[in-house]
């Protein structure tokens, strides 16, 4: 497979980040960024800890703990 880059400035990305040292070739500088831009698949957690990040102070992330209605049941 063949890549062509046609726009300076991410050539010059590619570069600048090459001069750093940490990668040798514009392959390792594709393949990190396509490995990091994977889409993070988010938890149940994951929302519950940014819930109770929350600065509103009004904010209640704690469920009520009231009874629940119960119905008879004949088995």
């Amino acid at each position: 497979m063949t890549i062509e880059i046609s726009r300076p400035e991410v050539e010059a990305l590619i570069l600048q980040r090459m001069k750093t040292g940490a990668f040798s070739s514009p392959e390792e500088v594709i393949l990190h960024a396509l490995r990091s831009s994977i889409p993070e698949t988010r938890t149940g957690a994951d929302l519950i800890a940014a819930l109770q990040a929350c600065p509103d102070p009004d904010f209640a992330i704690e469920p009520c703990r009231d009874p629940m209605p119960v119905r008879d049941v004949s088995l």
